[in-house]
């Protein structure tokens, strides 16, 4: 019997499960996708929120406030990108100034510190390319940027390097109380016993919580859709701009990212759907219209791709964190939407605690508590190029030229713990596929790097999920020769030559 079983390999579980390898104790990660980061981590804003939007006393206060403070230190250790860029809230009129007031003295109440009141010419001092009809503005000095993919990474990787167990496609369908535990049952048949499960499944929480407690809790998926554009549009804005938050959240954003794009969204709307995650012309108009707001001449021209992510908003508005009352041994970790990304460090020590409180599980000695990334020639220094390439040539063989990522980053980013297993492993590792050109130059590459270090067919290789193949076999084809040669197509072609 495994003393723990985390249900969800995205942020939240990822950071639970790095706090619980602290100690000597059996831990297993399950997740139905074919890597970490496949749910709502996936598709996320990447800011790290200063703390002055949460409800005092809330849980979503406590966490984000203590997540946002741990977040440097986590970045040194375990090496992702991460800024403090500092974010401003912006108001249009006296009405907007009294909502900043209010946010500013619950920030102060959250304990939130560096924030202020500034005018709108302050403001666009700041930001010259923020709309000339802003009056007022919160500035939040604490506010920052993170790369989501490579935060959650981060954290799954020293987690597998420090003794947790992670499989993937594991859909988890039963949970039934056996033998002084749990008895955890997946779609493919297998059985995993464990004294206590931690429930980190995002917008399916509600659906593992209400299997195990008469207390039920509901999940609405809150669809945001997004629109990214390309690098070129680096130092439009330099802080996060948020408009005033409604109860639907916190609004249409502009933002910077790590890598030097400008991303704007999200939008708000609750669906059924919990796998939803498609974008709709009405979503993306919204967010070119919200966003137009916020700065003036914004480069929708420069828009290289557009996606959408879901929200896990439970009806009580707040996270839901700690054992069940009327299940002991079983966690949730539910309810987790905005700040979760930026309570996910905080969550995993807070959560771990309460598992030592009643496992009492001894401190390991030889916790290795840093790891260090893959190497990004794209940012490196001359100096530190010429030592990457004399270390490994392939670190001077251009895959995306759009993003500047080797053959040496992807073979890391392949070979290292939890390696990625698909073109989107690989993308959300080293940015591979996430330039202008959207993938559509270094696709075969990465294929073929990917075939040659896994070991498996071109067929087999998938963006992501078993369905999502981009080969479906081998043609052939005799040359003016006679001769034989093999190429590959794909399902569109195939589907063409079907109805010729």
């Amino acid at each position: 019997m495994l003393d723990v079983i985390i249900i969800g390999a995205g942020v939240t579980g990822s950071a639970i499960a790095r706090e619980l390898g602290r100690r000597d104790r059996s831990v297993l990660v399950l997740e139905k996708g074919p890597d970490v980061c496949e749910g709502t981590t996936k598709a996320n804003s990447g800011i790290v929120h200063a703390g002055h939007d949460a409800k005092p006393g809330s849980m979503k206060a406590r966490m984000n406030v203590l997540g946002s403070r741990m977040m440097p230190t986590l970045a040194r250790e375990l090496d992702f990108p991460y800024r403090r860029n500092t974010s401003l809230v912006i108001g249009f009129d006296d009405e907007d100034r009294k909502t900043l007031e209010k946010l500013k003295e619950q920030g102060e109440e959250n304990g939130v510190e560096g924030l202020a009141i500034i005018s709108g010419d302050e403001a666009r001092g700041r930001e010259p390319n923020l709309s000339k009809k802003v009056t007022c503005a919160l500035l939040c000095r604490t506010g920052g940027i993170v790369d989501p993919f490579l935060l959650n990474i981060a954290l799954a990787e020293n987690a597998n390097v420090n003794g947790v167990q992670f499989e993937f496609g594991k859909e988890v369908k039963e949970i039934h109380r056996e033998r002084g535990g749990f008895v955890v049952k997946c779609a493919d048949r297998s059985m995993y016993e464990a004294k206590y499960v931690i429930n980190a499944a995002g917008v399916y929480a509600d659906y593992f919580h209400n299997l195990v407690s008469g207390r039920k809790i509901h999940i609405t998926p809150r669809r945001g859709q997004y629109l990214l554009m390309d690098k070129k549009t680096a130092g439009f804005v330099d802080a996060t701009v948020f408009q005033c938050p409604t109860k639907m959240g916190k609004g249409v954003l502009v933002t910077p990212t790590m890598h030097g794009n400008l991303l704007i969204g999200p939008t708000a709307e609750d669906i059924d759907d919990k796998e939803g995650t498609f974008t709709t012309a009405e979503g993306l108009a919204e967010v070119l219209e919200k966003a137009g707001l916020s700065a003036d001449n914004l480069p929708t021209r420069q828009v290289i791709t557009s996606f959408a992510g879901l929200r896990a908003h439970e009806d009580g508005g707040d996270f839901i964190i700690g054992e069940v009352p009327d299940c002991p041994g079983f966690f949730d970790a539910a309810g987790i939407e905005s700040p979760g990304l930026t309570s996910a460090p905080a969550i995993g020590v807070y959560v771990a605690q309460l598992i030592t409180e009643r496992d009492h599980a001894p401190e390991k000695k030889n916790f290795v508590a840093k790891r260090k990334g893959i190497p990004c020639m794209a940012t490196a220094s001359p100096e530190e190029r010429k030592r990457l390439v004399a270390a490994n040539p392939l670190y001077a063989n251009v895959v995306c030229r759009c993003e500047l990522v080797t053959e040496g980053e992807i073979v890391d980013a392949i070979n290292r713990p939890l390696g990625a297993k698909t073109l989107d492993g690989i993308k959300r590792r080293v940015r591979a596929g996430m330039g202008r050109c959207q993938a559509g130059f270094c696709t075969p590459k990465q294929m073929d790097i990917l075939s040659r270090e896994l070991g498996i067919p071109l067929e087999d290789i998938v963006k992501s999920g078993k369905d999502a193949k981009i080969l479906c076999g081998p043609t052939k084809q005799a040359d003016p020769n006679g001769t034989i040669c093999f190429g590959y197509t794909n399902a569109a072609d195939l589907e063409s030559r079907k109805q010729n």
